[in-house]
């Protein structure tokens, strides 16, 4: 059933194949033995995207954060971004389960329903920031595994690290799902146990029998539960959350569209892709809500460790909130759960730039050579290309590692957040073509609270970009190379989505001009060049039809499973 290779051309149904959409969409070319297969069940796309959420952003950037502004702004400020990435799982969601077709990413969606030259800035600003966040994931491993033996060289780590992640993902998608299955398993029951650590300490169950509760909230002994940032009072309370916000989003950035980059290799995709969008979200509050709260019950936020200029696994607020408690060897299991962590997440990074080249090469934005895949599917070439960039965690060879770390961490922050604005218009866009065209009840997914969550979740990302770096327009807090960090790809995006509208527009101008014979006035030709710059798809003429007949009859042919007893339904209801 899932070898059947679909076309995607041509797929409108009958009774609406008279309408004229007038697509401006580069549609996906899936000839010549580009495709992918499906080989992923959804406890693979599940896990997939809890190990790419659940990295060195909880287990350690988490302690960056307690100690700038305190426990409570760095609980809050977890919740308040689960709020943000369940809205985006939601559209993202709604979007692939009606069109998970081989091939497809959130670029495909915003080129279809908005119009291309967004997509090809979106496509772009999607896949570097993939490929910065494998050069950060490595080096934060490398630093891990520093923290064992000083004697190797960090290269020789990051080495060996990227060379692991590039076999894994240069296998067969099954192959590459199960090791993420079983990577993200070693973090998840990690986790699980340091919050149940978390819980018996508060409660004084620890060597010590001190019973830490809520000791560290209270303002004493230069700890509390607010740290001021910047002024004082309440006003600095609120920058401090405001602070602990934008830093949060480290943690979850693109980590939502893992779930829909895997739905064209997904077994039974309108199945388990909704299925696997709900308990992701639900998992990620689990872990993030409590594991935010148990850092801040275990470690107070005035502690020297969590500032230490080399800051390796030591500075994971886990451990030292253990070492804190008396417990002796505990620290290496965590420090090899942080390093499962770092690897998982770099993996589940490369399969999602790698799949967002491989799209964008079949939509004709990226060079064809990124089309090419294995026998077993396997987008090799935009997955080598992608691990080169990753390759830049090499620069952590210098002295200033830490920094080149940061530079990695800030552009892939407000990458992720420029992507979710994107994402989120795109899907207001989708909605609106398919009210439009009567279509809302062919919808095999509808999330709640909508359009009205993606209009105050747009609200809220727009804010945090553009107030991302705020503390540089204090006068004692202004750096060059900070609001560099802070705001640089905002230009960038810009000169990727107007570069290619001015190109599309001249090129237009250009075909106009030959068909008239080569003479065209200089006033025409500028009014052709702006009837050109078309800024969004007219509703009426976005293409809701395309790909939808196979999908529909991919659905039809699906058989869910039925347990045949309690171990198999527990099973089926975990995975």
């Amino acid at each position: 059933m899932e070898s059947k290779q679909m076309k995607v051309n041509d797929t409108m149904s009958p009774e609406l194949e008279k309408q004229d959409t007038n697509t401006t969409f580069q549609e996906i070319d899936l000839s010549g033995g580009n495709q992918l297969e499906r080989g992923l069940k959804s406890r693979h796309i599940q896990f997939l995207a809890l190990g790419g959420a659940i990295g060195t952003g909880l287990f350690v950037g988490s302690g960056g954060i307690l100690s700038l502004v305190g426990p409570a702004p760095l609980f809050m400020a977890y919740l308040s971004m689960m709020i943000i990435v369940w809205v985006v799982m939601n559209d993202l969601a709604e979007m692939v389960t009606y069109l998970p077709m081989k091939g497809i990413s959130i670029p495909y969606f915003v080129g279809r329903f908005v119009e291309p030259s967004l997509a090809f800035a979106d496509g772009w600003n999607y896949w570097y920031a993939y490929a910065m966040l494998v050069a950060a994931e490595a080096t934060a491993g490398g630093i891990i595994l520093q923290y064992w033996t000083d004697a190797v060289p960090i290269g020789v780590w990051i080495a060996v690290i990227l060379i692991v992640n590039l076999l894994l993902n240069i296998v067969a998608a099954e192959v590459f799902g199960e090791a993420e299955f079983w990577f993200a398993s070693i973090k998840l029951i990690a986790i699980i146990g340091l919050i149940i650590l978390g819980v018996v300490l508060f409660f004084g169950g620890g060597p010590n029998h001190d019973r830490l509760g809520f000791r560290y909230w209270k303002d004493q002994n230069g700890y509390g539960a607010f740290r001021d940032y910047l002024v004082p009072g309440d006003t600095g309370k609120f920058l401090a959350y405001w602070t602990a916000f934008v830093r949060a989003g480290f943690a979850f950035i693109t980590s939502p569209e893992l779930i829909a980059l895997a739905a064209g290799e997904t077994v039974a995709p309108r199945r388990n892709i909704p299925k696997a969008a709900r308990r992701y979200v639900f998992r990620l509050a689990l872990f993030y809500g409590f594991g935010s709260l148990v850092i801040g019950v275990i470690v107070p936020s005035n502690d020297d460790r969590l500032l230490s200029e080399n800051s390796n696994a030591s500075a994971s607020p886990f451990v030292i909130g253990i070492q804190r408690a008396g417990i002796q060897g505990l620290n290496h299991v965590i420090n090899a759960a942080i390093l499962t962590s770092a690897w998982s997440a770099g993996n589940a990074f490369l399969y999602s730039g790698s799949r967002v080249l491989y799209s964008m090469a079949l939509s004709g934005q990226a060079p064809g050579i990124f089309r090419k895949t294995t026998k077993r599917g396997v987008p090799w070439a935009a997955v080598l290309f992608t691990w080169l960039i990753g390759c830049l965690a090499f620069l952590n060879v210098s002295n200033n590692g830490a920094t080149v770390f940061t530079w990695f961490s800030n552009i892939s922050t407000i990458s992720g957040f420029i992507a979710w604005i994107v994402a989120m218009v795109t899907y207001l866009r989708f909605r609106k073509a398919m009210q439009h065209h009567n279509m809302m009840d062919a919808l095999p997914l509808r999330t709640k609270l909508q359009p009205y969550a993606t209009y105050f979740a747009l609200f809220i990302i727009t804010i945090l970009t553009l107030t991302n770096g705020f503390q540089v327009f204090f006068p004692s807090r202004w750096k060059l190379s900070d609001f560099l960090a802070a705001y640089i790809t905002i230009p960038i995006f810009l000169v990727l989505y107007l570069g290619h509208k001015s190109y599309t527009a001249t090129h237009h101008v250009i075909d106009k001009q030959n068909s008239t014979g080569g003479k065209l006035p200089l006033k025409d030709k500028i009014r052709e060049w702006f009837s050109a710059c078309v800024f969004w798809t007219r509703v009426e003429d976005i293409d809701v039809w395309t790909g939808k007949k196979e999908m529909d009859e991919l659905e039809k042919m699906d058989v869910p499973p039925v347990p045949k007893n309690f171990v198999e339904k527990f099973w089926f209801w975990l995975a």
